[in-house]
């Protein structure tokens, strides 16, 4: 069995965003030359995500504001974890979006459904965060 490692580096200007990745996976895909497998995908920091779904601004929006009522950023005061800190409610959106995906591999593409694209979401930007991708099989 074959294996391939990949780190994808982001540094969001925003608090908040989320980035097409699907491309940069294929990229790592065709780099490892694995046509049959799984990729793994998973932000490496506590208050980042990696999700799956439709690449349409209108439904990023409503993301942006579903997390933001589950999980207001302020006031800061209302989290216990915030003692030196402000970004409470980022470390609880990113629980809400998950921390990782899996993506069969077939015939060396990704093997999403028509409409599924793969995102980085950031929940506490403006610092260099990583995501790691990891590839196996033959």
């Amino acid at each position: 069995m074959k294996h391939h490692r990949k780190e994808l580096w982001f540094q969001i200007k925003s608090r908040r965003g989320f980035v097409n990745v699907t491309r940069d996976l294929q990229a790592a895909l065709d780099e490892s030359g694995i046509r049959e497998g799984l990729l793994l995908c998973n932000a490496m920091h506590i208050t980042a995500s990696v999700f799956i779904n439709d690449d349409e601004s209108g439904l990023h929006q409503d993301f942006e504001e579903w997390l933001e009522g589950l999980a207001p950023e302020k006031p800061h005061s209302r989290y216990r974890h915030n003692h030196g800190e402000d970004n409470g409610d980022a470390h609880l959106k990113r629980t809400i979006m998950g921390r990782e995906v899996v993506v069969a591999v077939t015939g060396g593409k990704l093997d999403l459904g028509p409409w599924e694209q793969v995102f980085y979401g950031e929940f506490d930007g403006m610092r260099r965060k990583r995501v790691l991708v990891k590839i196996i099989g033959e």
